[in-house]
């Protein structure tokens, strides 16, 4: 038996999609553009940070960032995002979505600009300090996971909701997207500027000194869009769920969605006290492992198996293009040519596989449901990993690197078009208001362990078992081929995992997490009591 919604949260699950929603997806989503920028477009000026800080003299090949270096670079900023995501989840549901908020973007935009400043007297102190404003600018965006989907879920409609959700999310792909244009935009005009040979005719002047400010801007450009909606952020007013169910302030609830819905809603402090009693168990409690204990479980470890996959495919895709000759050897490019070919193929993939996907998402999760486009996008995933994997050298070989790249193209549609839209809409549905943010932040903190995992492992495992053909300071690996298996099964077992999680379409967010349910416990002689779940 359910309970009788409160007025405003009613309000809010019938309104017509308006004015103020989209406004939310935009203030939301721009965190989300400047999250996707600043996490991906560090693997555009890698290479680039290997020719300057690395060089060789003599060597045949232009110089690049040694394995611990280049783990540390690509990946400590999913060290600090994970550890955003636990902390501001937590904070989120403790101090209110609201207050967390300006603080995550805030750190975002100083931590961008920094790491764009990175100084040191050697190639050790410059990597070190750029680590270590990476890390602070991954917590910023850690916290933004929970707080962006926590507070669209809790503004939207129940009808559209999913859509909202996902248009949030979706502003990731145009972040990725944006990140390969200023790449390609900034390196072409210092190429047209600074004509420089390749390396193989002149290995010095192949890097001029000049290409140290290109990676600079380009990682101080993420602080643009952030410092844009910082404004508006701090105009929103906190959300009723959380000012309703979590701070029990029926009153200013009723104000505040009063003048965002521009109709009268009354006042209910008894009814919220109804809905609100006996509801403070915690997240480690037997009550809460009993009621969503398998909901956080599977949606825990599909995000953690998602982001082996998609992080370590996304990182890599330009070790992958030079695998297939996709890219020229770095030899035979100038240190700006390469950091354009780069940034233009990935570019390209983004626009073709990444972008379509999240908005294939927005368009049908409401009308399909969450755990169908999951469940899909994990199997086609599996599909295609493996139709890359099994013929690998074929597409290796001269004239098949375009079917290569189309395949490639499609694992990244159905990863957006799937489970990596779906883990972050899910988690911000299907829990308790009070526990909301914390249980979205423990679901994403699990996918930037796998993102770790697959961004520090990858840079090892795709290595050729020829230890005269790996990149310089790597160990011999088990080969790109058998790494394809590997993320082919990481998305096969996360298919299982996605049965774990309730649908939640259609439904309001307390009948997803069960806050408007009483049950009936048996007593003796047959009675029963009901008592609120």
């Amino acid at each position: 038996m359910g309970k009788e919604q409160l007025q405003v949260l009613n309000a809010l699950d019938v309104a017509k999609t308006q004015l103020y929603h989209f406004t939310a997806i935009v203030i939301a989503g721009m965190g989300f553009f400047t999250d996707a920028y600043d996490l991906f477009c560090i693997s555009l000026v890698t290479k680039l940070l290997g020719r300057i800080y690395y060089y060789r003299p003599g060597s045949l090949d232009p110089g690049s960032l040694p394995p611990n270096i280049a783990a540390a670079v690509n990946g400590v900023a999913f060290c600090g995002t994970l550890s955003g995501q636990l902390f501001f989840g937590w904070l989120g549901d403790k101090m209110g979505r609201k207050r967390v908020y300006g603080m995550t973007l805030m750190m975002m935009v100083l931590c961008s600009v920094a790491s764009g400043l990175s100084f040191g007297h050697s190639p050790t102190g410059v990597m070190t300090t750029l680590c270590f404003f990476r890390f602070w600018l991954g917590f910023g965006i850690g916290g933004d996971y929970p707080l962006s989907a926590t507070i669209m879920s809790e503004y939207a409609n129940k009808r559209t909701r999913g859509a909202f959700i996902a248009a949030v999310f979706a502003m990731q792909g145009f972040g990725i997207l944006t990140g390969g244009i200023v790449t390609i935009i900034i390196s072409a005009a210092f190429r047209a500027r600074f004509n420089t040979p390749t390396y193989q005719d002149n290995p010095v002047a192949s890097t001029p000194e000049h290409a140290d400010y290109v990676w600079r801007i380009i990682l101080m450009f993420g602080a643009i869009p952030a410092l844009m909606t910082y404004y508006w952020r701090m105009k929103m007013p906190e959300t009723a769920r959380y000012t309703a169910l979590v701070a029990k302030n029926a009153k200013q609830a009723a104000a505040d969605m009063s003048k965002v819905l521009q109709v009268e809603i009354v006042e209910e402090p008894e009814k919220v006290e109804e809905l609100t009693h006996n509801k403070d168990f915690g997240l480690f409690s037997h009550e809460f492992l009993r009621r969503h204990g398998t909901h956080l479980l599977g949606s825990a470890m599909c995000w953690f198996l998602l982001d082996i996959a998609f992080y370590s495919q996304n990182l890599f895709q330009k070790d992958i293009f030079t695998a297939i000759n996709w890219i020229p050897k770095a030899r035979t490019m100038s240190a700006l040519e390469e950091v354009f070919r780069i940034s233009r193929a990935q570019t390209l993939i983004a626009l073709c596989g990444t972008v379509p996907g999240y908005w294939f998402t927005v368009a049908f999760i409401d009308i399909v449901g969450r755990r169908k486009i999951q469940s899909l996008g994990f199997l086609m995933m599996t599909v295609f990993m493996l139709g890359l994997a099994l013929p690998y050298h074929h597409w290796t070989t001269p004239g098949n690197h375009i079917g290569f790249v189309v395949m490639y193209a499609f694992t990244f549609f159905f990863a957006n078009f799937g489970p990596n839209s779906t883990t972050f809409i899910v988690p911000a549905e299907i829990f308790p208001a009070r526990l909301r943010s914390t249980c979205h932040g423990i679901s994403a903190a699990a996918g930037k362990a796998g993102a770790i995992i697959g961004s520090f492992g990858f840079l090892y495992a795709a290595q050729n078992k020829d230890k005269t053909k790996t990149d310089h300071g790597y160990p011999p690996g088990i080969g790109v081929r058998n790494s394809l298996f590997v993320l082919a099964a990481c998305n096969f077992l996360g298919l299982l995992f996605t049965y774990l999680v309730p649908e939640s379409k259609g439904k309001s967010l307390e009948e997803c997490s069960g806050e408007n349910e009483e049950e009936n416990i048996e007593m003796g002689s047959g009675h029963t009591r009901t008592v609120p779940v």
